[in-house]
């Protein structure tokens, strides 16, 4: 399952984790400092960004009808930018979270009060992050709309699984769990058409959605507004899901969840099927009493780059360190799991009062570190203009609150698709896909997926190659696909498979079994 670099790691690697070797940290210093450079760049002290000022940048929005809010956050990050703003988060200055001094969702499952738990349960609402469009695989739609796996028949998508999910949540434990989405633009209207059309959902006093802002990209060559005219649409972009405080509080949210006596929000991303309603989870936020509760896993070698959940030195206070902010100095320690031993799942859960108040503090705009994206202004055309996006990360705000906590949780609660590797994983045999629509597999431990980005990062060639569904990989430690193959039906990877790049289209026929040698031979030896 491939990493998210703005939120979270990977799952895990099939072996038994293995320190890392001096020439993959190297590697991985290169790539991230190499980005880190480009980054600083950017700003107003790179001269090879003129700057344009915000004023074309605020005439824009308010142009496209953009709201108060919205410009005073984007001016937000815009100043942070221009004034080189970078936040570092050097090793000396933190400690990381060590293995027993936190609590682990199985130790509060043991010892929590069961009608504690669904006392809170019923009190907590959910809201997924779903305005990504999945670019990154050549989707045109809403990324919630890509059909994952079947179910009785049925063709399930990211959203028929989180709705599934929810209501028979709501069925068994006879809970309300409010479920709300926070949708972009461009995913609202598909979005808000499923739910109508599922006659199981219902929900009232509660909005179905709330509409995360939108931003103007920046030209990263001249400073200014970018243009494209050829879809003027792609001249904007969402802020990151840092943007969900201000849209939450935008939208008056926090208002009609009190009104419904919710007092617990869990927020996740909706290509995450792990993060799914947990009853045992809301008890033990309840029971901590903390306003702001993040959901950590072990890291594994894979998982190396995941954001980092640590302790500030001098305070004490938790905080969130992307591997960009740390100082090429300490990437040897930042990137050794076994040092670090926990990433940020982005699995969210705050007390609906706390967030209230901290947001009100802070007139709806909280401070977070700016992440600057380097992109091109159509994510699918590599050679149209280069832009800059900037955004904020959800889990940083953990820092702004006094006596945050994070627990662990394992693997089956980190369930990410960022890519068509991640996307065969969750379409193999590997799962089952329950009656409560629970992604079900027996560790969690799955094979590391490498398909020739060339011929299977799209989904339409991805699916184009694998017309009888993917292989079944119940017997594989890895998958290696080099090249343009094609796969027939019932097809079995095992070992370490791996398929050569021939040069030319292949064709890997029905009832094969591939190995570490290829396609094993159809005849006696």
């Amino acid at each position: 399952m491939a990493h998210d670099e703005t939120t979270a790691a990977t799952n895990a690697a099939t072996t038994e984790p293995q320190p890392t070797a001096p020439e993959d940290l190297a590697a991985a210093a290169d790539s991230l400092h190499g980005m880190s450079a480009a980054n600083d760049g950017a700003g107003a002290s790179g001269a090879s960004t003129p700057q344009a000022g915000f004023e074309a940048f605020e005439e824009k929005m308010l142009d496209n009808n953009m709201s108060e809010l919205s410009i005073q956050q984007f001016h937000h990050l815009y100043t942070s930018w221009k004034n080189g703003s970078r936040t570092v988060i050097p090793e000396s200055t933190i400690t990381p979270i060590k293995e027993g001094e936190i609590t682990s969702v199985a130790e509060e499952h043991e010892n929590l009060d069961h009608d504690f738990a669904m006392e809170a349960f019923r009190h907590t609402a959910f809201l997924k992050l779903n305005g990504g469009l999945g670019t990154s695989m050549g989707l045109e739609g809403p990324k919630s709309l890509l059909p994952v796996r079947r179910h009785k028949a049925r063709q399930m998508r990211f959203i028929d699984i989180i709705m599934g999910q929810v209501i028979a949540s709501r069925i068994r434990q006879d809970v309300p769990l409010p479920l709300v989405f926070m949708n972009s633009f461009r995913t609202s209207g598909d979005t808000l058409k499923v739910m109508k059309a599922d006659q199981r959902f219902r929900q009232e006093n509660v909005p179905w959605e709330i509409v995360q802002h939108t931003e103007p990209k920046i030209d990263a060559a001249t400073g200014a507004p970018a243009q494209f005219p050829e879809n003027h649409e792609l001249e904007w972009c969402p802020p990151g899901h840092g943007d969900v405080f201000s849209t939450i509080w935008e939208s008056h949210l926090l208002d009609s969840l009190q009104a419904a006596g919710m007092e617990y929000l869990f927020i996740s991303n909706s290509d995450n099927l792990g993060a799914r309603p947990s009853s045992t989870l809301a008890g033990a936020f309840a029971k901590s009493g903390a306003p702001f509760m993040v959901e950590v896993s072990k890291k594994t070698p894979s998982d190396r780059k995941g954001g980092q959940i640590v302790r500030d030195r001098k305070s004490g206070q938790l905080m969130l360190r992307e591997i960009s902010q740390v100082p090429e100095s300490d990437l040897s320690a930042a990137l050794n799991y076994r040092h670090h031993r926990y990433f940020n799942t982005n699995n969210i859960w705050v007390r609906v009062d706390a967030l209230k108040e901290l947001l009100a503090q802070h007139d709806g705009v909280l401070d977070l570190p700016i992440i600057v994206n380097h992109k091109t202004v159509d994510p699918s055309n590599k050679n149209t203009e280069k832009v800059i996006q900037l955004e904020t990360a959800m889990g940083a705000a953990i820092s702004l609150f006094p006596n945050a906590t994070c627990i662990e949780v394992n693997r089956s609660r980190f369930l990410p698709v960022k890519t068509t590797n991640d996307l065969f994983v969750m379409r193999s045999d590997r799962f089952h896909l329950t009656d409560s629509f629970e992604m079900e597999d027996g560790n969690y431990v799955f094979p590391d997926v490498k398909l020739d980005p060339e011929h299977f990062k799209n989904i339409q060639d991805f699916d184009d190659r694998f017309p009888y569904g993917v292989p079944s990989i119940a017997a594989a430690n890895s998958v290696t696909v080099d090249g343009d193959w094609y796969f027939g039906r019932d097809v079995s990877f095992y070992g370490d498979a791996h398929l050569p790049d021939y040069g030319h289209p292949s064709y890997v026929p029905n009832g094969s079994f591939v190995g570490p040698q290829g396609i094993e031979p159809d005849e006696w030896i």
